[in-house]
């Protein structure tokens, strides 16, 4: 039964492998805790029971921020054990989660990432050109990472990239005159690769890349140009979003760059936006300035 949820979730929802992958290790947490055995026993457990297993969470030492993510895919199995008229109703709407903290989005600033500073980054052979490509695409269109590994040759058009994204939903990005030119040099070397692979960025062997191999190199080059604790791809989409909303790009336009299903998701840019804002303010206006 559990297998049929988790066939719903990938064919039906169309959610990622990564994303099944989540659900059912939650869910595989929760079986453990609960014992339960056969899935009508889902039908007898109540709302305490349900909030005795976020104190257990809570006290192994996961973050509130994990434990709101199980309990959302316990809601979601419930959801779907009633839909499928397996229990009559779920326990989880008489459950609240605990407050996850919230924390702005770590990004780098424009100065670091100045094309003077970068141009001596990456090296001038087929490794070197294709990490710094690499590297403009994260920061250049803020894609994720598992959506740069899956860009296939075939997604790349003059001016603009074609990406798949979260529920397999298709968003076009433009790109600049120097990323795609950037894009057609690496092109050139990766035909003497000869490689067999159909995704734009392959691995010196001619095989595609993956996710370890993306994330050490990203995380290696940013640490040569910026101090930030974190130091991920992530933190380039970051970065992307925030030098978008800073330079005057709307929050409907740059939710619609990002992939994100609602505005909730892209809004939490706009306090670093307005963090920058509040900087620009205090050092220009005569009365807005700090005094020792």
């Amino acid at each position: 039964m559990f297998d049929k949820f988790l066939s719903y979730l990938q064919f039906e929802k169309r959610y990622s492998t990564h994303t099944v992958n989540a659900y059912q290790r939650d869910l595989n947490d929760f079986l453990q805790y609960s014992e339960v055995k056969d899935v009508t026993e889902f039908e007898d457990l109540s709302p305490a029971y349900i909030r005795s297993w976020i104190v257990h969470l809570i006290e192994s030492g996961l973050k509130n921020r994990s434990v709101n993510r199980k309990l959302a895919t316990l809601r979601s199995f419930y959801k779907w054990l009633v839909k499928e008229t397996i229990v009559s109703s779920s326990p989880m709407s008489k459950v609240n989660g605990p407050k996850s903290e919230k924390h702005l989005p770590q990004f780098v600033q424009e100065s670091e990432l100045d094309l003077d500073k970068m141009k001596n980054l990456f090296s001038e052979d087929f490794d070197g050109k294709r990490d710094e490509l690499m590297f403009e695409l994260f920061y250049q269109t803020g894609i994720r990472l598992s959506e740069l590994i899956a860009l296939k040759l075939t997604d790349i058009q003059t001016g603009q990239i074609k990406v798949l994204g979260k529920r397999n939903k298709e968003r076009i990005i433009p790109i600049s005159n120097n990323l795609d030119h950037q894009i057609q040099q690496y092109l050139s070397l990766r035909e003497n690769q000869s490689p067999q692979c159909l995704n734009i960025l392959i691995l010196a062997s001619g095989k595609k890349l993956y996710p370890a191999f993306a994330y050490r190199k990203i995380n290696s080059y940013l640490g040569k140009v910026t101090t930030l604790d974190k130091k991920s791809p992530h933190v380039l989409r970051h970065t992307f979003a925030t030098h978008m909303l800073n330079r005057g790009t709307g929050l409907e336009t740059l939710k619609d760059l990002l992939g994100h299903a609602n505005l909730s998701a892209t809004q939490i840019y706009t306090h670093n936006s307005f963090a920058k804002l509040n900087s620009i303010y205090s050092q220009a206006h005569p009365r807005g300035r700090k005094t020792k």
